[in-house]
């Protein structure tokens, strides 16, 4: 019978030789994070029903009521649970290896690349690192976090390939990779030429369209109320408590709004279709208020919600995390960026300044935490 067994490992040679060794006997592999709460792994560990778990010690512990797996399972992964409670995507061993061969391509991999996986491995944006070097035969180093000097160890020693999100740009240097993956977050539109903006979720493996264009294979479309949807030898197989959420024809509706752009091709993200914000009628993408206010030098970080008002039934709000030795920009002055580049519905009638954003480890922010963080009394800067 194959199983599947919990790795409760951090990044390094005893994740690696655990997953190989699982695959060798036929079993899937569910990658958890080493640093989540024990709450939260004892209540994954319930819900996905693995076999065994292998600990930080590299021993094995057998588990109750385990459920089997199938022939060609090769991860049970979960989802980020930004918007919901988090689901375990059940993924292929065909599907893993087609997105590592196709991504590597479209990243420039040759034959002494050397990928760097410095991503939290219980997600696809660090896994799917892991996976490219396994299944193409290319380098990889590993590093438990994303530290700024740690990266730039692994740059001289001949890293040249990287998945990262968009806050770390500012604190390496970018240009001594050959190839940066961008996503998890607010892709900012200025950013380095070796740097791709890429689109996925944990249900295609990761990225699956790169700088608005699907990768080989891959199909994107979006509905008439213009909800993404994408087809993907990537796919899950199905989630782990048996549902599927591919339709007859093997399509993912990901409930992301988006458009396509019907002389280039380019997809455009416009965001979560349940963030959308309704402002004096006008409709207002978070995403894209974020993608501009983000390029002011004053800008750390942004998030931008809708907030309830009885004249505009939501306005537009933008919480501010400063640059540090940076003057934030004034409400006047990102009403004004905004409106350069969007509709004046989507200039922010409200900044609100933070210290921080709740965020998942893989850099996602978390939604649903923002309005419990705006009702805190943090600074606020009205028109």
């Amino acid at each position: 019978m194959r199983e599947l067994i919990a790795l409760d490992l951090p990044a390094g040679p005893a994740f690696l030789h655990a997953l190989t060794d699982a695959w060798e006997r036929g079993d899937a592999v569910l990658p958890l994070d080493p640093k989540a709460p024990r709450a939260f792994t004892e209540a994954v560990l319930r819900e996905m029903q693995p076999a065994a778990l292998i600990d930080a010690t590299g021993e094995r512990h057998a588990l109750p009521g385990s459920r089997p797996v199938e022939q060609d399972d090769a991860f049970v992964v979960m989802t980020s649970g930004t918007t919901g409670t988090p689901k375990g995507a059940v993924h292929t061993h065909a599907a893993v290896e087609y997105g590592a061969f196709c991504s590597s391509t479209a990243a420039g991999v040759i034959a002494d690349s050397c990928w760097l996986a410095c991503l939290p491995l219980s997600h696809v944006g660090g896994l799917s690192v892991v996976t490219r070097a396994i299944l193409t035969g290319t380098g990889l180093k590993m590093l438990d976090r994303a530290e700024p000097s740690a990266i730039a160890q692994a740059q001289i020693e001949g890293a040249t390939h990287v998945s990262l999100v968009p806050t770390l740009l500012g604190r390496i240097n970018p240009e001594l990779f050959h190839t940066i993956l961008l996503g998890g977050s607010v892709i900012p539109r200025e950013r380095p030429k070796n740097c791709i903006a890429t689109y996925g979720l944990t249900e295609t493996f990761g990225g699956v369209v790169y700088d608005g264009l699907a990768l080989n294979g891959v199909e994107v479309r979006t509905t008439t109320a213009g909800l993404i949807e994408l087809r993907s030898p990537t796919l899950l197989r199905c989630y782990r408590d048996g549902s599927d959420p591919l339709d007859a024809q093997g399509w993912l509706r990901t409930g992301d709004l988006g458009q396509i752009d019907s002389e280039t091709g380019v997809l455009s993200v416009h965001g979560r279709s349940d963030e959308m914000i309704l402002t004096g009628g006008e409709k207002v993408w978070p995403h894209s208020v974020e993608t501009v206010l983000v390029s002011h030098v004053g800008v750390s970080e942004v998030a931008v919600i809708g907030v309830a008002d009885p004249e505009w039934g939501q306005r537009v709000v933008a919480l501010v995390v400063p640059a540090q030795g940076q003057l934030p920009p004034t409400l006047e002055e990102a009403r004004e960026l905004v409106r350069e580049q969007l509709p004046v519905a989507a200039a922010p009638k409200e900044i609100r300044l933070v210290d921080s954003l709740p965020r998942t480890s893989v850099g996602k922010l978390r939604r649903m935490r923002l309005m419990e963080q705006l009702s805190s009394g943090e600074r606020s800067t009205n028109g």
